[in-house]
């Protein structure tokens, strides 16, 4: 696996996140019938906090990124996208754990939603997601989170990650 970091996004990320989101849902939302050029890349847009986002670097580059937004019930993953020539080396189920351990040890649910199909509910499932509900596009799930006893990495690993410590 690459050598890899997250930092704290910022605004100026936002257009760099836009695109990357563009080329990895392409393929699902075109085989969904929901492709659109120009939406794919405003609903980011629209949607994009850089306080709860963090940009995945590998060496100094751009790789990917991820979010994750606190709500009342549980923190929702959002806009996990890792650029298409570093999926499958590793580096999401890194970022995935790293992530997780996190809201293990705070106790916290995780939700996300992921499109019908996609080869990413696999990786999902693998770290504990569940399916809460689903529709013809989307795909809800939930993860509840794992006894601090049993995790392995140390207590300030995700935090080191994540630049917090």
């Amino acid at each position: 696996m690459a050598d890899w970091r997250m930092r704290p996004a910022s605004t100026a990320d936002v257009e760099t996140v836009a695109e990357l989101r563009a080329v990895a849902l392409r393929a699902d939302l075109e085989r969904l019938g929901r492709y659109d050029e120009r939406r794919v890349r405003q609903r980011l847009r629209d949607g994009f906090a850089p306080e709860h986002t963090w940009v995945i670097e590998v060496g100094d580059a751009f790789a990917g990124c991820v979010s994750l937004r606190p709500a009342a019930d549980a923190h929702w993953l959002e806009h996990f996208y890792l650029a298409t020539r570093l999926q499958g080396s590793g580096i999401g189920t890194a970022v995935l754990r790293v992530l997780l351990d996190g809201c293990d040890r705070d106790g916290t649910v995780v939700r996300l939603n992921v499109l019908q199909g996609s080869r990413a509910r696999r990786l999902y499932e693998r770290h504990g997601f569940t399916l809460e509900a689903e529709d013809p596009v989307d795909v809800f799930m939930v993860r509840q989170p794992c006894r601090i006893n049993d995790l392995a990495p140390a207590a300030g690993a995700w935090q080191a990650r994540l630049g917090a410590g």
